[in-house]
Parts: structure tokens; C-alpha cells; sequence
């Protein structure tokens, strides 16, 4: 059974193979050929390199670009911890399907595909261009008192994320960025943290989206009881997929599901901030091979970001100062990535361009 025919968790899982090392050795050579000071691009040489792996050796030309935002509302947000009210998140969405916000700019800059998931909003959209209406259903749950999900509703995010990237591999997309919106994201996100990397509550918890002493405090209260809740006081080694299940969200799960599909469909992936980072990281604990498909777009100024690209083991391509979410830190990074597979591609070999490489135990200069 392929993947077009089932998306299943445990199908997606399997159907994704690491890159081969042989794929990255091959890139090393021809970069070391090229007329430059061999490792003189610095990461844009391992960029260069990854890419060449996911694609099995074959640069993509032209690279085809998309930028997919999940959106999803939070029931945590009944407990205080955003400085924005729940219907922030349907009055965003309108927002990026009129084109008005950041992510639009960007994307239309850089060229990249937008399209926006309502997954999870408190909110009935009408059908526009862009907007892909894949509800699972209004909101997470509360879970500070309960499992912000069932097992059947992660089924269907963690579905409804698998089955886009597959649509996307269909339309010829190479390199997909994944970003969100969602008022309270980043307790679920803070909570998915603590549980995956150990560390403590109150360094993976930030502000989120302005926060003063007391809100959080109050999310940080938010965060430690619902860990205890769900997971006992020592919250030790709960599965992934149940980590997400219980204090995820549904733009979380299907954002995994979009790197489960995506990676099984060897695309390259690059990741945005804080929340994005948090899916990407349920599904390296699930699938430790996406994380040979995975880019990181940008360091976000959230604590807990760095925490979890340390978990991965994946190095940020930009580093802003960036907090906005939307996929804005990761469809910037694009240019820079795309940038690299021009260099690969493009320059001139020592030999074809009769230059004289550099003689044995010379230095650069």
C-alpha cells in the first residue's frame, strides 16, 4: 500500500528512507572542484549538499517553491496565557487570504505558493481562493483540564497534513516551508518542549506574542499542570504522538503529518520558528529519518526554539531576532537555500574554466 493510497501514521512512518551519505560525498566533490577556496561558501556548501542528497543526486531547476500556514484555535487560551484574544486567529486567516500580511509579502517576493489550512479555526470560512478548508474540528480542547485532542482527531489532523504534502509532491513542488497561526500556540508548543528535551518549563516558555510578568506566570502554571496532568510530575518518556495528542494542537499535528508526508515524498523541508519547530520535532522523535529532509529557517527570539533545534540536531539558516510566526522566518531562508543550489550548479570547475587549482599545503590568499 503506497502513500497516494493510505495515510496511515504508521504507513507514513515506514515510507520514509534517509538520504544517502553517498549523494553528499559525490556534492563535496564538485563543490571542492569549483572555482573557489575549497569550503570558502561556508553552510552553503552543506545546504548545497542536502539538497543534493534529498533529491537523489539531481538538483531541481527551476525550484519550485510553496509556503503552507496551518491555522487552528487553542482551548488553553480559556485559561489567560495569550495577550490576544481566540478570535485573533479567524481574523488572521481573512487577513492572509486578502493578502495583507507578512507572510503574503514574502511569499509573493520570493515567489513561493501560499496556502493557508484551516485545520482547527473557531470559525466557518467561506471558500476562497488559497484556502484550503480541512477542519478536523473548532479548536483543540482544553488542556490544562483534558487532552487537547482524541486519538481519532490526531488521526485526522496528522491525515489531513500527509495528505497535502502528498498533493503537493503532485504538483511538482520541490521545497516546501510550513508555518502556522493560532492565539495560544506557543503554551502547546512550550509544553511539547518540556516534555521532548527535559528541560525546564520556565526555560522553554516565553512571552509569546507580548506577555507581561503576570500572563506569564500564569502560562507558565498553564504549562506545569497540564504536563502533570497528562504525564505524571516526572512526565518520563511518553510517546511522541501522545505528547501531541495531549498538549499539541491541531495545526501542530497536522504540520507532523506534513513533514511525515513531505519527507516520505523526499521533498525538502524548511521549518519556520517556535510552533512549526515543535511539529517538526514530534515527528523527528517519531521518524528520526525527516530530519535528513529538514531545514531551519531562522532562530526565533521564543526560548524554547533553540532548545528544540538542539533536539533535532538542525542548524538555523538565519538568525533575525524573528518572532512573528506565519512561515515569514522560513520562506526568507528560501533565497539563501536557492541560492546555494545556484552556486552548485552554476559555477565554473577549475578544469573547465583553466584556472590552477591550488598546489599541495598552499593557503588561501
Amino acid at each position: 500500500m503506497t502513500l497516494a493510497q493510505t495515510f496511515s501514521v504508521a504507513d507514513m512512518i515506514s515510507a520514509i528512507e534517509p538520504c544517502q551519505d553517498a549523494y553528499k560525498v559525490e556534492a563535496q566533490r564538485r563543490l571542492d572542484s569549483l572555482t573557489k577556496p575549497i569550503g570558502s561558501l561556508g553552510r552553503l556548501e552543506a545546504i548545497a549538499g542536502q539538497v543534493f542528497s534529498i533529491f537523489s543526486g539531481q538538483m531541481p531547476r527551476p525550484l519550485r517553491k510553496a509556503v503552507y500556514v496551518f491555522a487552528a484555535d487553542h482551548g488553553v487560551t480559556e485559561e489567560g496565557v495569550s495577550a490576544y484574544p481566540r478570535q485573533v486567529t479567524a481574523q488572521m486567516v481573512l487577513n492572509f487570504l486578502s493578502g495583507g500580511a507578512a507572510i503574503n509579502v514574502l511569499a509573493r517576493l520570493h515567489q513561493a505558493e501560499l496556502t493557508v489550512v484551516d485545520v482547527g479555526v473557531d470559525y466557518e470560512f467561506e471558500q476562497a481562493p488559497g484556502l484550503c478548508r480541512m477542519k478536523v474540528r473548532r479548536g483543540s480542547r482544553n488542556m490544562h483540564r483534558e487532552a487537547a485532542m482524541s486519538h481519532e482527531e490526531l488521526g485526522h489532523a496528522l491525515e489531513t497534513g500527509a495528505r497535502l504534502a502528498h498533493e503537493a509532491k503532485q504538483k511538482g513542488q520541490h521545497i516546501v516551508a510550513i508555518g502556522e497561526m493560532g492565539i495560544g500556540n506557543t503554551t502547546a508548543a512550550s509544553a511539547i518542549t518540556a516534555v521532548l528535551t527535559g528541560e525546564s518549563i520556565g526555560t522553554v516558555t516565553g512571552r509569546g506574542a507580548g506577555l507581561d510578568d503576570v500572563g506569564r506566570n500564569r502560562k507558565l502554571h498553564v504549562v506545569k499542570r497540564s504536563i502533570k496532568r497528562h504525564f505524571g510530575a516526572s512526565a518520563s518518556n511518553p510517546e511522541p504522538l501522545e505528547i501531541l495528542r495531549c498538549v499539541g494542537g491541531l495545526e501542530i499535528a497536522a504540520m507532523a503529518g506534513f513533514i511525515f508526508g513531505a519527507a516520505a515524498a523526499r521533498m525538502a523541508i524548511v521549518c519556520d520558528g517556535f510552533i512549526s519547530t515543535a511539529a517538526a520535532a514530534i515527528a523527528y522523535a517519531a521518524a528520526p529519518h525527516v530530519a535528513d529532509y529538514m531545514f531551519a529557517g531562522h532562530c526565533s527570539e521564543e526560548p524554547g526554539h533553540r532548545h528544540l533545534l538542539r533536539y533535532i540536531g538542525i542548524k538555523p539558516v538565519l538568525s533575525l531576532g524573528m518572532r512573528l510566526g506565519e512561515g515569514t522566518g522560513a520562506v526568507l531562508a528560501m533565497p539563501v537555500i536557492e541560492s546555494a543550489l545556484h552556486l552548485f550548479s552554476e559555477m565554473a570547475t577549475f578544469s573547465s574554466a583553466g584556472v590552477s587549482g591550488a598546489g599541495p599545503g598552499a593557503s588561501e590568499g
